[in-house]
């Protein structure tokens, strides 16, 4: 998960500079297809088999991802930046529910306990402010939040079936790609230059091999502790923000980032230690 969080931060700095010149609708096609096309070489180098049972499972998993994608983006249009991505990051808190409700697991008030230092240290990282002509869109950057927690509940899921991280992530790009095409045709198209290529290039493999990294950590691992790293995500994108943007980070942003770091290392001590695959 730490592996996703670094890589997932890469994804955002393309995100940001392909903002420059692309609509939010185009971003997720391109992301997706993209993405699409690298597992797709991944799993030929290997002679993996795409070829599944459960395709009923992978199919809403596509739907939970991307329509979650699809929220985030227009949250990221319409509210701040910071509004958006905390709303989305609600997603662990979402799923620490579902593990009790749906997967029936008994979560140590430590983890419960870590999760919750996580999520303040976002907020207080992030600074959200909502205004009240931004209500719809505030309430559909948490709908993305609680679509995202579905989506990391189904990939737990199909871990529990024995099937693949390629295979997750490669039926995931595939509907979204599917799904992205269609939203982008009701959007004005931009003309792709060589400049602009080398962005969403790098937006999709980055997104991909996240994508990878992260569905392994689910499917091997305990989910609240999975979720609890995942906020590792909101500290490398900081580090990319002082390196490229020169944004100086205040005290109250340094102490958010220790307490996020604190709910990782929480999490990774209450777990037990799981077993190399």
């Amino acid at each position: 998960m730490i592996v996703a969080g670094i890589l997932f931060s890469c994804m955002g700095v393309f995100v940001k500079l392909g903002a420059q010149h692309f609509s939010s609708a185009e971003l997720v096609f391109y992301r997706s297809l993209f993405g699409l096309v690298v597992i797709y070489l991944i799993i030929k180098a290997h002679g993996y088999a795409i070829t599944t049972t459960h395709w009923k499972m992978h199919l809403w998993r596509g739907l939970s991802g991307f329509f979650a994608l699809m929220l985030f983006f227009y949250a990221i249009s319409v509210l701040p930046l910071a509004t958006a991505i905390t709303l989305n990051y609600t997603s662990p808190l979402f799923l620490a529910l579902f593990t009790v409700l749906i997967l029936k697991e008994k979560p140590g008030w430590l983890l419960i306990l870590a999760t919750a230092i996580g999520f303040t240290g976002v907020v207080l990282l992030l600074r959200p402010t909502l205004h009240a002509d931004q209500v719809t869109a505030g309430l559909l950057g948490l709908a993305s939040g609680f679509l995202a927690g579905i989506a990391y509940l189904n990939v737990k899921q199909l871990g529990m079936l024995g099937e693949p991280e390629w295979r997750v992530v490669f039926y995931f790009t595939l509907v979204s790609t599917l799904g992205g095409g269609i939203w982008m045709a009701f959007h004005t198209f931009h003309a792709v230059t060589l400049h602009h290529l080398f962005i969403l290039v790098g937006l999709g493999t980055t997104a991909t091999l996240a994508q990878l990294a992260m569905t392994r950590a689910y499917r091997t691992g305990k989910t609240l502790v999975v979720g609890s790293l995942a906020y590792s995500t909101v500290i490398f994108a900081s580090l990319w923000g002082i390196l490229l943007w020169q944004e100086i980070l205040s005290f109250d942003s340094w102490l958010a980032i220790a307490l996020i770091v604190l709910s990782g290392v929480i999490s990774m001590r209450a777990s037990p230690r799981l077993p190399t695959v």
